[in-house]
């Protein structure tokens, strides 16, 4: 399966982005899906994931209240709503595939290739 990240860009402080990971080659209907980041010089960050079914979904404390994840399995994708962008928010964000919902990238075997958010303040 290839995964495509799209959708980051520029943005004010307080202004807001929608990312979009769109796979192919494979469903991801059976699969838990993570979004993750990483800023220049820092860990990449555990941002959100969601169950398969998407009736669970799991946070990282950073990003809690202001970013939503959800999914379509019907058009293959995954989204994250990021709403109230802080210049902190600002990194090379990565969708990813699991089999279990969790926090840890070792436990994600499928990557996309990232998209840049920037925030500016």
């Amino acid at each position: 399966v290839q995964l495509q990240a799209s959708g980051g860009g520029l943005v004010q402080a307080g202004g807001s982005l929608r990312l979009t990971c769109a796979a192919s080659g494979g469903s991801l209907s059976r699969y838990t899906m993570g979004w993750f980041r990483q800023a220049p010089g820092k860990e990449r960050e555990f941002v959100a994931a969601i169950r398969w079914s998407g009736d669970s979904t799991y946070y990282g404390d950073s990003v809690k209240g202001r970013f939503t994840i959800s999914r379509d399995n019907a058009k293959n994708a995954v989204y994250l709503q990021m709403n109230s962008l802080k210049p902190e928010d600002t990194a090379l964000y990565y969708c990813a595939r699991s089999r279990y919902l969790n926090t840890a990238t070792s436990q994600y075997d499928y990557w996309g290739q990232g998209t840049q958010v920037t925030v500016s303040s």
